[in-house]
């Protein structure tokens, strides 16, 4: 745990690397006004300062050393058991008018809000240490590139923002190089970590995030869903570009043709397994190289085409499930240099989770630090427990993951996780047909999110926790974008879970995803077959490579089916959304529905 850590005092030489940049250095003095920390520490990134700070995480208890060995440069932190997940209760959205915000988000007044974190943010950090973070979003020469400073009093988040982002002195050098002067403003501070005292406030009129309460990386590491996603999705709009919750993945053919592939799954759905897959045996040849496994931000290029960049510099995954058969890639990546959180530490200082390769260990320490064994009722591993790793541990990243200008998206996917109604794959027919399907993509919960699991809700583009003003108006800003592009990718939805009668999955998923994929490509190439359905183009039998898999047409045709009553209760589903949007939803997508609707009869 954090421990609420006292103030360090670091050697000469380390934390004391002020910026010039005078806006910067008037801001920093504001919050320590506030804040009344015993000291500043200045981050720049460098291997010394990680050094130190790793020390005195361990000193401290933040951290603990994992088995050298084993998992060499890799360390377990746990987070206290009332602080282990995202809290989109208390994740708002300060507009000047509720509107602006929409009726998914959780809206506040900004002044209102500024006044209460003043009030719960003074002298908060006393007898702590305030670090001074400065990142990069984006390959540091992308024209997206994303300039950003988090005060916080977490050593937590300082060793995990040196994995994620791309900081230090490299972003301090960016912010004096840029024309417009642009840099987000983000204050975190764990208080006493009480969920009483806990919100995550977005400003994006400021391009400020302010953080308190929670030591959970979603919450606090403001580089990632907070600035990448909601004050990013407010930037993309504003200055016409996109900033999605999506993977971006490049799939190469055996005769070196390559595509890119952006797709849009919730937390937990198997983004980073299909960033990371590795191609089945009866697919020699093919590879899969990875961008990103969870943000895309994606601009249109000068040949009217959508290219992506991936704002971040490392993963933060899911750990639970995560195998050497699930995905490989991420198994090899997590070897070093890791920060394991909320997952058990066995008594040889490995680490262990539920889905893990091979027996489970006879004892280990849980992830709440309580003696654990095979017949313990509670899990070893919290379900939401995570790694972060830098991105440069991926065998299979791409060559081209800092290319300023990003890569060339041909297809653009949506799935979530549905038991029934969605078929295992469907292409749209166009992209305002597509922006639909997005729009109205749904997925029952996962762990990653507080809340009731299992429940299916609307997560459009997987993105209603992390749109950072009205849902409404993200869609109109996906309408528009689609006319300005001469080439626009093609769209499809996939579904890795649909299950049978007996209630197991029908769909091997993982590496056998790949099937899916290349026929996505061969869509995108104009040689892949399909029959029209009331959905959308879904493969016929023939359009289907099943070589080497054993799986039966009744099997497959159970994946395939559009079942009528499924589908006129899933439009249903859908009007309910549509009327929680009321006003907001734009008519081009209100005819969607009824188009679709009556393709059904209804």
């Amino acid at each position: 745990m954090d421990n609420l850590a006292p103030a360090i005092t670091p050697p000469k030489g380390i934390g004391d690397n002020e910026p010039s940049n005078q806006e910067v250095l008037d801001w920093v003095q504001e919050v320590v006004r506030l804040t009344t920390p015993d000291n500043i520490f200045w981050c720049d990134g460098s291997d010394e300062e990680h050094a130190y700070l790793l020390q005195e995480a361990q000193r401290l208890g933040v951290v603990t050393k994992l088995n050298e060995e084993k998992l060499p440069g890799s360390y377990l932190h746990r987070s206290k058991a009332n602080d282990v997940a995202r809290v989109e209760q208390f994740t708002l959205i300060c507009t000047p008018t509720e509107d602006e915000a929409g009726p998914t988000n959780n809206w506040r007044d900004p002044a209102e809000t500024y006044q209460q974190l003043n009030e719960m943010l003074k002298g908060a950090m006393k007898g702590r240490t305030m670090f001074v973070i400065p990142y990069i979003m984006g390959p540091p020469d992308s024209p997206l590139a994303k300039v950003g400073f988090e005060i916080t009093d977490s050593l937590y988040v300082v060793l995990s923002m040196r994995i994620m982002t791309r900081m230090g002195s490299v972003a301090v050098k960016r912010l004096e190089s840029s024309e417009n002067g642009e840099w987000n403003r983000g204050v975190h501070s764990l208080l006493d970590i009480n969920p009483e005292r806990r919100l995550i406030c977005h400003f994006p009129q400021d391009n400020a995030i302010i953080s308190v309460g929670s030591g959970y990386g979603g919450n606090v590491l403001l580089s990632k869903k907070c600035l990448a996603l909601r004050i990013g999705s407010y930037l993309a709009r504003k200055q016409g570009w996109l900033a999605e919750h999506m993977l971006i993945l490049g799939v190469e053919s055996p005769e070196g043709q390559k595509h890119y592939v952006a797709a849009a799954f919730p937390s937990a759905c198997g983004k980073t397994n299909f960033a990371m897959m590795i191609p089945p045996e009866h697919f020699n040849g093919w590879k899969i190289t990875t961008i990103g496994d969870d943000i895309a931000w994606m601009q249109i290029g000068d040949d009217g085409r959508l290219y992506a960049v991936n704002p971040e510099n490392g993963y933060f995954g899911v750990v639970p499930g995560t195998s050497y058969k699930s995905n490989p890639n991420a198994m090899k990546s997590i070897q070093r240099n890791t920060i394991y959180t909320n997952v058990a530490q066995t008594d040889d200082g490995d680490v262990w989770w539920e889905g893990k390769d091979g027996e489970p260990p006879q004892h280990a320490i849980d992830w709440r630090g309580n003696d654990w064994t095979p017949a313990s009722k509670e899990k070893a591993a919290h379900p939401n427990s995570r790694f972060a790793v830098p991105q440069w541990n991926n065998p299979a990243l791409d060559h081209d993951v800092e290319k300023g200008d990003g890569v060339p998206i041909s297809a653009i996917i949506f799935g979530g996780r549905r038991s029934d109604t969605m078929p295992l794959v469907f292409q749209a027919f166009d992209w305002e047909h597509g922006t639909y399907v997005g729009a109205m993509m749904a997925s029952e919960m996962t762990a990653a999110a507080v809340g009731a699991l299992g429940q299916v809700r609307r997560d459009p583009m997987a993105m209603l926790p992390f749109c950072g003003y009205n849902m409404g108006e993200y869609f109109k800003h996906w309408l528009k974008i689609g006319p300005r592009l001469k080439n626009p990718p093609l769209i499809f939805h996939v579904n890795w879970f649909r299950k049978g009668g007996d209630g197991s999955y029908l769909w091997p998923g993982f590496g056998e995803n790949m099937r899916v994929l290349k026929w996505i490509i061969d869509r995108c190439e104009g040689h892949g077959g399909a029959a029209e359905t009331e959905i959308g183009y879904i493969p016929r039998p023939e359009d289907f490579d099943l070589e080497g898999l054993e799986i039966t047409r009744e099997t497959m045709r159970e994946l395939f089916a559009i079942k009528g009553d499924e589908w006129k209760k899933e439009i249903a589903g859908q009007q309910e959304f549509f009327d929680n949007m009321q006003r907001f939803m734009p008519p081009e997508l209100s005819a969607q529905r009824d188009k679709l609707a009556a393709r059904f009869g209804s």
